[in-house]
């Protein structure tokens, strides 16, 4: 399980900021939202390099996104691009032929 503070998240400089320290990404991760999608979608993988936070092959990561009702007021595309990145992350691993990675909890 990773809890992010969503608190901490003020526009994408932050947003990146808080998931790049929270998953461990690789200095040249690139601070967007396909960088974010390339990074989770190897949780199960050690070896890539993507992330320092690792699931088991065949589990799944719970990400608590905490505030996350005040985050998504006051910013409510980052919200938005949250929901639909992990989702994104969740169906791409599907149509390889591999589980669902990443399950979100929030109250919104």
């Amino acid at each position: 399980m990773v809890r992010i503070d969503a608190n901490s998240i003020v526009d994408v400089e932050s947003f990146h900021a808080v998931f790049a320290a929270a998953f461990g990404f690789p200095s040249f991760y690139g601070r967007n939202m396909n960088a974010w999608i390339d990074c989770v979608s190897d949780l199960d993988d050690p070896g890539s390099g993507m992330t320092t936070v690792h699931v088991e092959s065949g589990q799944t990561l719970s990400l608590v996104i905490e505030h996350a009702q005040d985050f998504k007021i006051r910013c409510p595309d980052l919200f938005s691009a949250l929901v639909e990145c992990a989702a994104f992350v969740n169906w791409r691993r599907v149509e390889a032929g591999q589980p669902p990675i990443l399950a979100l909890a929030f109250h919104a």
